[in-house]
């Protein structure tokens, strides 16, 4: 037995999808509990709905994948509880199995990609999302594959190989765009991190920076010229993105047509700037990484028990998580450690992107990528400071962590409490209530 799991450090596929079949089960179990409409399902679903019946516009500040999305499920399995969620625990899965993914690519380390990927199943708001029919667990899975397939494009041995690669995450980042705009400054960071590192390289290689930009000899993705590159980039995800109206030009009401999708584009963008009265749940974006603020997604007596869904993160790895982006700098500024300075940027970006974008209200949902982010900032610090000692720290942590999850289960998973008055017990800040 033990021979076979030293057989799984080099079958990295084998190991992703056990991770998968993990992951799938544990967001599936129960998921018709509750089985009313929580939280922002009020919006989604019933725009789902129309979409299935095609009968008009609904739900119009965002776009549509998202919501096709959640009609899938409701086409296969019903207009009932299961039909709601079923896509958003595969969407899910697949950002755990992403995070595997990203983390094998940048580290080709085993280790450190299972950790990541468990760290993701634990952290509490990704098992919460991928229970609830709302967006934000779709454009996580979207995102996270197309970093995928972007590091993977890197890695190519082939010109070929690596323009289909950089061709699917230009794709994958038009259906995230899809789902919400806030996948609009991933986009330009992609680009950027794109151009700084063919920069990087024609320094290191001693050529003239002209030869990053429309040089095919590269080091890393070879056979791509960056102004092409660039180029597929931004007009591959639009495509993607506007196609994804289509189902809106056949609506019984106010179907769209080529100048009415243009309008729509400027009716989302007045929708999503729109100044909003103050809500409950409003946060800061400082405020979100404390997790100064969780949001009950729930909180009703619902099939003969009071039963609660609390959006709160995983303490251990949320806010060990941001501890870990900081020795993530530390360590790419004292040790020009690219791979942790990568990890520490990218989740500083993540955050950076709601102080700049336009929006007048802030939810803690919207750390979702962060959150996920920080999983990944945990396991590559742990690599890069246990520096191949093996130390069990990861093993500790991940204990812990997994405590805390069980701890927190029954307000996560919506199962059957004492009393009314049970949330107690798990509020350990009057900001929890």
């Amino acid at each position: 037995m033990l021979e076979r799991l030293k057989a799984l450090r080099t079958r990295p596929t084998l190991v992703a999808l056990l991770i998968g079949l993990a992951a799938q089960l544990l967001f599936t179990i129960h998921l018709d509990q509750p089985s009313k409409i929580l939280f922002d399902e009020v919006h989604y679903v019933p725009a789902a709905q129309t979409l299935l019946d095609l009968s008009g516009p609904r739900n119009v500040e965002h776009p549509l994948v998202g919501k096709e999305l959640i009609a899938l499920g409701i086409a296969a399995l019903g207009d009932n509880p299961l039909g709601w969620r079923a896509t958003a625990t595969l969407a899910g899965t697949a950002t755990v199995v992403g995070i595997f993914a990203l983390l094998w690519l940048l580290t080709g380390t085993m280790r450190t990609a299972l950790f990541g990927a468990v760290f993701a199943m634990l952290n509490q708001t990704l098992f919460v999302q991928a229970r609830t029919a709302m967006l934000d667990v779709f454009l996580g899975a979207f995102l996270i594959w197309a970093i995928v397939l972007m590091l993977w494009s890197m890695q190519a041995a082939t010109p070929g190989r690596a323009w289909r690669r950089w061709i699917g995450a230009s794709v994958l980042l038009g259906l995230a765009m899809g789902v919400k705009w806030a996948t609009i400054p991933y986009i330009a960071l992609a680009g950027l991190a794109f151009v700084v590192l063919r920069v990087r390289d024609a320094r290191i290689a001693q050529k003239p920076v002209w030869s990053a930009l429309l040089g095919r000899n590269q080091r890393n993705w070879p056979g791509m010229a960056a102004v092409p590159a660039l180029l597929v980039l931004g007009l591959v995800s639009v495509a993607v993105y506007l196609a994804t109206f289509a189902p809106a030009f056949f609506y019984a009401v106010e179907p769209l047509d080529l100048a009415g999708l243009l309008r729509q584009q400027l009716n989302m963008y007045a929708l999503q700037t729109q100044v909003l009265p103050h809500h409950t749940y409003e946060l800061q974006w400082w405020s979100w990484p404390l997790m100064l603020r969780p949001i009950w997604y729930f909180y009703e007596f619902d099939a003969g028990a009071q039963r609660g869904v609390l959006l709160i993160g995983n303490p251990p790895i949320m806010w060990g998580g941001v501890a870990a982006v900081l020795a993530c700098l530390w360590a790419g500024l004292r040790d020009r450690a690219i791979r942790p300075l990568a990890m520490a940027l990218l989740w500083i970006a993540s955050v950076a992107i709601y102080v700049v974008i336009p929006k007048s209200l802030g939810f803690y949902y919207y750390y979702h990528l962060s959150g996920l982010f920080v999983c990944c900032a945990l396991a590559v610090a742990f690599q890069h400071f246990d520096r191949g000692r093996n130390c069990g720290l990861e093993e500790w942590f991940g204990a812990l962590a997994l405590v805390a999850f069980v701890y927190f289960y029954p307000i996560l998973a919506a199962s059957p409490l004492q009393a009314s008055d049970a949330f107690n017990h798990w509020m350990w800040f009057p900001s929890w209530r």
